[in-house]
This record gives C-alpha cells, sequence and structure tokens, in this order.
C-alpha cells in the first residue's frame, strides 16, 4: 500500500514505444524524471524523456546495469520482452515495480496468465492448449478443433498471431508465431476459435489507496492479430459491462500493485470471455486521447504515484485509427497530414519511430462524432489520407 509521494519521482520506462512517449508526456508535465529504455536508439519515447538508454531487456547484466546507474524510485515495463525475474530483485531492494514484479512476470506470457484466469480463478476463457513443436502444435490444434488461433506466449501487438482453418495451415502459423515471438521463447498457445459479436478492452485501473475504476469499454478490430481501429463506448448491455468489470477486478486483484490494465474479452450473444491482459497502457485505448477528460496514460501515472482520480469523464463517441506503413525505410516522411487534419474533431499522432516496414504502426488518426459509426468514419478517413513518403 503507497501513499501519495513527493513530486517528483525518478521514473524508469522499459519499453519506449508509442505508449511509452504518451506516458512520458503525462509523466513531464508532473514535473517527473524519466528515463526512457529500449533495445534500439531514438525510440519514440525516448525523444521526450530526461535521458535515454539502450540495452538488451532480456539481459540480466544490461539491467542490473542501467538500474544501478540511474537508481530509479520506480521501474515500469511498456514491453514483454523483458528479464522479469530480475525485476523481482529490484522490488526486493525498495524500487517499486509497477504493476508488481509478480504480476510483470505473471502477464508477459500468456500462459501464466491464461492459467491465472482459468485454473485458479475459474475465470470463463477459450479452450486453449500449447505447443513446443510442429508435431505437437498439430497434435494440440486437431484436439481443440479448427478453425483455431495460434499466437507466440510471448509476442507484441498481436505480432505472430494467425487464424488456422485447417491442418494444411498448421505449419505455416508455427513459423509465424516462433518467427514473430519476443524474447527466447519457442513456446505457441493454441485457442479455441470464439465466434464473437465484439471484442472489447476493458482498461481497469488498480488503485494503492483507492477502489479499482474503469473506464467505458472499448472496441476494436484486429487484422493480422494487430489492432486496426478502437472506439468508445463500445456498444455493450450494462449486463455484460458489469460482468467484464466483475472479472477484470478479480483477475487484478490476484496480480495486485497499481496501474491501469488493458483487460481483453470477446463478447458474444450469450457471454463475456476472458481474452488477455497487459498491465500496461494498452495500444487500443489510444482513443483515450480523445475520447476521455483522463487518457489512459494520466490515469496510468496518477494511479501508479497515488495521486486521486476524482472522476473519468466520457466526451461522446470517439475512435482511433492506425496509420500503417507499407514499405521498408529508414528515411521517414509523411505526406497527407494537411488534408487529414482539414475535418472537425480529428487529430493525429505520428510516433517518430525511426524506421519503418510494411504493417509498422507508425500514427494513428483520433476523431469524435455524432455517433459510433461518424467516429469511425472519420478517423479511419483521416488515416487513409496519411502516407509514407
Amino acid at each position: 500500500m503507497k501513499k501519495s509521494l513527493k513530486l517528483p519521482q525518478k521514473l524508469m520506462l522499459l519499453g519506449s514505444g508509442e505508449l511509452g512517449k504518451e506516458f512520458v508526456i503525462a509523466a513531464q508535465r508532473l514535473g517527473n524524471y524519466i528515463i526512457a529504455v529500449d533495445r534500439y536508439a531514438n525510440a519514440p519515447a525516448m525523444q521526450v524523456a530526461d535521458c535515454s538508454e539502450v540495452i538488451s531487456m532480456l539481459s540480466a547484466n544490461d539491467l542490473e546495469a542501467v538500474v544501478s546507474k540511474h537508481q530509479p524510485d520506480f521501474i515500469i515495463p511498456e514491453i514483454e520482452a523483458i528479464r522479469t525475474e530480475k525485476l523481482q530483485e529490484f522490488e526486493e531492494r525498495g524500487i517499486t515495480v509497477i504493476p508488481t514484479a509478480a504480476a510483470t512476470n505473471y502477464t508477459m506470457n500468456r500462459d501464466r496468465i491464461r492459467e491465472l484466469a482459468h485454473q485458479e480463478l475459474g475465470v470463463r476463457t477459450a479452450k486453449y492448449g500449447y505447443a513446443v513443436s510442429l508435431e505437437e502444435l498439430i497434435s494440440v490444434s486437431e484436439k481443440i478443433g479448427f478453425p483455431n488461433v495460434v499466437k507466440p506466449v510471448m509476442s507484441s501487438s498481436g505480432k505472430g498471431q494467425s487464424v488456422v482453418n485447417d491442418k494444411t495451415e498448421v505449419e505455416k502459423a508455427w513459423n509465424y508465431a516462433i518467427d514473430n515471438s519476443r524474447g527466447d521463447s519457442q513456446k505457441v498457445i493454441v485457442e479455441e476459435f470464439i465466434n464473437f459479436e465484439i471484442e472489447i478492452t476493458l482498461l481497469t485501473i488498480k488503485q494503492w489507496n483507492a477502489e479499482t475504476i474503469f473506464c467505458p469499454p472499448i472496441g476494436h478490430r484486429q487484422e493480422r492479430g494487430d489492432y486496426q481501429e478502437s472506439w468508445q463506448p463500445a456498444n455493450i448491455s450494462d449486463d455484460k459491462i458489469l460482468a467484464s468489470q466483475a472479472i477484470a477486478k478479480k483477475v487484478t486483484d490476484a496480480l495486485g500493485g497499481a496501474g491501469i490494465f488493458g483487460v481483453e474479452f470477446f463478447i458474444t450473444k450469450d457471454e463475456v470471455i476472458f481474452s488477455e491482459l497487459s498491465p500496461r497502457p494498452h495500444d487500443t485505448g489510444m482513443v483515450t486521447l480523445i475520447s476521455q477528460n483522463l487518457n489512459e496514460f494520466e490515469l496510468h501515472l496518477r494511479a501508479i504515484l497515488g495521486l486521486p482520480i476524482p472522476n473519468i469523464q466520457q466526451l461522446g463517441y470517439a475512435a482511433s485509427a492506425v496509420i500503417l506503413a507499407d514499405k521498408k525505410s529508414d528515411a521517414i516522411t509523411f505526406t497527407g497530414v494537411a488534408q487529414a487534419l482539414t475535418e472537425t474533431d480529428v487529430d493525429i499522432r505520428l510516433f517518430g519511430k525511426p524506421t519503418a516496414h510494411p504493417y509498422r504502426r507508425m500514427g494513428v488518426a483520433l476523431a469524435k462524432g455524432k455517433d459510433e459509426n461518424s467516429a469511425r468514419e472519420k478517423a479511419s478517413k483521416a488515416a487513409s489520407k496519411i502516407k509514407l513518403n
């Protein structure tokens, strides 16, 4: 249990992508000192942090060196590929790991969080199994049935995920999952294919000294396992919102700590089914940059520092749409930004990534509308106008 802290605090961000960049901006506005760490130089969050370090976060020695050098008050993971057992050591030395070292270890791997939810907490999930070889994947896939979904147990932004329609597609799915796995894992998870009506993210804010609170549910659409657009509020019934909140609280209570959790659910005609959980701001939650009085990054910061969150106000129908690269490049420029911004209630975030490759997320368009459809249409239209030059 943390008390509200004096500011500024020294925050170390492990992973410095676009989500980290927005978090750094929120932290800087309250005068904090941020060290942005990633595996490559000039990552988005490094561009706005007080200082930066380039290390391998899978190296215990590298993590030890950078923490010993900077002596942060908080360590805040933003990615999955971290030597999580080292975080336990830092926590034992008195450094606060967000949400906790144990929770980070659970949630960095899909197998652990799925087993916690299903086996220990009795939460409804899709049927699932694991495989560490192609032969085992074929066997598990046949047991679960087709179609199914194959993913690496450790990845980010849906990388390595594919839908497998029959046995002839299993080998391709295996190769794709392993090629896109983060860290040193050679393990995949196979899931029952859920015929859902909508997939949602429930941003769940766990606080040190106050009750768990929730943002309005966010609907989202994926391609290639990665989010393409999101919108808020998602159109689901009050009883399903309450059911998803109850599950999200049950799982995050088991994990402990404080901060924002992106809890994903499949919503079917009759059920609310737990899908995944991220112990940090969620990519689909970028819509909150335009949809709420406090965005997900500000909420994460306040929860971490023990600052009050008096209310979360929805500002009407809003949507986000991703801006993707269509080519490989290390000289990034864009066209179409002015055209995209001609529409009212539209905003753009370009992330500042130093390199591009096909389907890499380079930015996001944000829009408000009179209803869900108009907000989504405006965001998608704006995103389509911006091209990597």
